[in-house]
């Protein structure tokens, strides 16, 4: 069903360890997707991961940022325990690092804590990505594994796209990983093609000024911060966090009570045309809420902010135009990007930042504003 389609490549922008990014129009990260298809291909995956290991107890980590929605996904489809890797900082946990060596921001970690808790109730981890080329940093974290804990596990790396070449390949036969994907990948161009392309598309700097009158119509909807069944007749919202240990049925209560809130603020009539953005390592809720809203019969599409530097470009098979310069929600100090921002009617950002860092809600309600959109809602998953 799926192909190498699914591997369209990028430029990174200012990586000398490694010049190209596979970027997957489906995905739902940078390129903006119909929800249903992205789904549907997270869907399948979880289906090799059930057929293979039945009778296995189950602990599922996504890896941030771009893996994070497929991980939860494939958590909430299997109802197994699931946490992902992150770059924020969690208060008052321990944390295993360690690094992803051709990424912009290499430091990744887990925590300590949550494993501690759930290793001796299961028989295997499986890491859970959206592309493996080498395969370096799943083992590295296999490793520091082992060598943390006593309890003999067994490991699987479960990814959308498979690039590893047959040295990697047996260099995980013999750690004992095992393998699952949906598309085999042949990365030994990929760095000849992002080459070719010129970097000439459009540009867009983040401004970080006051927004001063700039939508017609701006609503906040606060989840998890207080109860909502005393302003509605839905049940009160209970948040769940993605970072830590959770199980795949609680998340999707919580997201399914989000969609309850959410869709008696979308109107019937008007606002037929949608987007939904989730924030950096924030992205399945987004995409819940994108496909729910569908079945209301609006057009919508999702895709999320990311950390990536890419770089964009005017040739017809080149995947991004057109790139925002954003502050972050989480930090201030951290550059953030969204890729191919189109005209909507309406604009749900759904995000878990808390506070909201004021300059990067800023510069994001700028980049919406210069994509043609004048209607936004805020949906805080505190």
């Amino acid at each position: 069903m799926y192909t190498e389609k699914l591997a369209v490549i990028a430029k990174r922008e200012n990586n000398t360890k490694r010049n190209y990014l596979v970027v997957n129009p489906y995905q739902g990260k940078h390129i903006p997707v119909d929800p249903e298809k992205a789904l549907e291909m997270f869907e399948a995956l979880g289906e090799q991961v059930r057929n293979r290991y039945q009778k296995e107890r189950l602990l599922l980590i996504g890896f941030a940022e771009t893996a994070t929605a497929i991980g939860e996904a494939l958590a909430i489809q299997l109802d197994t325990y699931y946490m992902q890797t992150t770059r924020e900082q969690i208060p008052s946990v321990e944390y295993l690092y360690f690094s992803e060596s051709h990424s912009h921001a290499t430091e990744q970690k887990l925590v300590k804590n949550d494993l501690d808790q759930i290793l001796p109730q299961i028989d295997r981890i499986v890491f859970v990505e959206d592309e493996v080329t080498t395969g370096n940093t799943i083992g590295k974290i296999v490793r520091l594994i082992r060598e943390t804990y006593e309890k003999e596990l067994m490991f699987s790396a479960a990814s959308l796209l498979n690039g590893m070449n047959q040295e990697s390949q047996r260099i995980y036969q013999e750690q004992k990983i095992d393998i699952l994907y949906l598309v085999k990948t042949d990365h030994s161009r990929y760095g000849e093609i992002a080459e070719r392309y010129a970097g000439n598309g459009r540009y867009h700097e983040k401004n970080t000024d006051p927004i001063t009158g700039s939508f017609t119509e701006f609503e906040e909807i606060v989840l998890g911060c207080n109860d909502m069944s005393t302003k509605s007749n839905v049940p009160a919202f209970h948040p769940v966090n993605g970072r830590r240990l959770h199980k795949g049925a609680d998340y999707r209560q919580a997201c399914e009570s989000m969609r309850r809130e959410v869709s008696q603020k979308i109107p019937k009539e008007g606002e037929q045309n949608i987007l939904v953005l989730g924030t950096e390592e924030f992205m399945y809720p987004a995409l819940y809420l994108a496909r729910a809203i569908q079945g209301l019969g609006k057009q919508v599409k999702c895709h999320a902010t990311t950390r990536s530097p890419i770089a964009v470009s005017q040739e017809p098979e080149y995947p991004l135009k057109e790139r925002y310069e954003l502050a972050s929600l989480y930090d201030s100090e951290r550059r953030t990007y969204l890729y191919d921002l189109k005209a909507s009617d309406l604009v749900l950002v759904v995000t878990d930042a808390e506070p909201i860092d004021s300059e990067g809600w800023n510069s994001l309600q700028h980049a919406i504003g210069a994509s043609g959109s004048k209607h936004i809602k805020l949906i805080r998953w505190c």
